[in-house]
């Protein structure tokens, strides 16, 4: 009876360091909490519409679709960085496209609208709309495809 005891206790302390480790890897977003009123102060129109009601940019527009430079790509609401230059690729869709998001800065949301099953990401920050992920990305990377929209980002050029 000793033995199972010993064997229970064994268990649960691996356990409870399991869950702990999973709680400290976690990477902490400062979460941004506006009025729409705000937004719509803060942003305009097009960023608005785009970032807060979930809208679309149409294809090719802004500039960053066949844009290359060295540096990383911010959420145009709230500044938290995104997506690192080195994960960006010319997927041809008309939308910029990045095979990966940096660690814990997107979220991932079911979207069932427009008669479609998609995978919306979101800024983790602010809850703003970036675009939506999809498995037809580069096979030898990640094999995602996180297409933006153009508003919902924009670009800060390394130092370096």
């Amino acid at each position: 009876m000793k033995k199972l005891y010993f064997v229970v206790f064994l268990i649960s302390i691996g356990w409870f360091q399991g869950n702990s480790q999973v709680k400290t890897n976690k990477t902490m977003i400062k979460k941004v909490t506006k009025t729409d009123e705000v937004w719509k102060k803060e942003l305009t129109p097009q960023q608005y519409f785009v970032l807060r009601q979930k809208g679309t940019d149409a294809p090719s527009s802004g500039g960053l679709t066949s844009h290359f430079e060295k540096g990383t790509y911010h959420c145009a609401a709230c500044n938290l960085q995104l997506f690192e230059s080195n994960s960006k690729f010319e997927s041809h869709c008309g939308w910029p496209s990045f095979d990966d998001a940096i660690k814990g800065t997107v979220n991932f949301v079911l979207d069932k609208s427009h008669g479609m099953i998609r995978t919306e990401i979101i800024c983790a920050s602010c809850g703003g709309h970036l675009g939506h992920i999809f498995d037809d990305g580069p096979k030898e990377t990640t094999g995602q495809r996180y297409c933006v929209n153009t508003t919902s980002i924009r670009f800060v050029k390394a130092t370096n």
